[in-house]
């Protein structure tokens, strides 16, 4: 058996505790889980995930943003391959805003939102780390509708908002009353966003 070195332990014990947090968060919700039963499902004390982590939020904010350049570098490829507005389009539509993973993610963070709003040392974190990925995906956004001719309809920064909004909303909606069809929905606001160019 090969012997790991104290940094290879330690980067072991991190993403096993991402990857635990990540499960009991989606089983039981961001408010419910707690830092015993992740460090348990991870096989380790509550005082592993404050070393790592300093607590349930800060292991929140370490899972997205993990979530977050996994997503921008999927994103970046997709619109790489991109060769028509019809790719741009498809290439915002790979996650399925009705999956029952996404609409438990969006119910925990929506717990975290009302959680953290009133918090402040916490909401700042959570807000910093989402404008980073907005700006992000503006910044792919920009360069690839430039790319193939489109105008969208309205500021790229202000598309990216609701877009994002529009698919907590969608899967928040799955967890409690799914709607008709919420790929079609998607597919109709993107098809405003990215019109046809004349």
């Amino acid at each position: 058996m090969v012997r790991l070195t104290r940094a290879e332990q330690q980067q072991r014990t991190h993403e096993q505790l991402l990857a635990a947090g990540r499960e009991v968060f989606l089983r039981r919700g961001f408010l419910a889980a707690t830092v015993e039963e992740i460090a348990a499902d991870a096989g380790y004390t509550r005082g592993a995930v404050y070393k790592h982590f300093d607590g349930k939020e800060g292991l929140w904010l370490a899972i997205v943003e993990a979530d977050a350049d996994t997503h921008l570098r999927g994103l970046r490829d997709a619109l790489a391959r991109a060769t028509d507005r019809d790719d741009l389009i498809a290439a915002l539509t790979v996650l399925d805003p009705a999956g029952d993973s996404a609409a438990k993610w969006s119910a925990a963070a929506a717990e975290v939102l009302a959680a953290t709003a009133h918090q402040p040392d916490t909401a700042p974190l959570v807000a910093a780390v989402q404008q980073r990925h907005d700006e992000q995906v503006v910044a792919l956004l920009t360069e690839h509708t430039r790319r193939l001719g489109l105008t969208p309809s309205m500021p790229l920064h202000q598309a990216v908002v609701m877009l994002g909004a529009l698919g907590i909303g969608l899967a928040l909606r799955q967890a409690i009353a799914p709607p008709s069809d919420s790929a079609a929905i998607l597919a109709h606001v993107l098809n405003a966003v990215f019109p046809t160019p004349a």
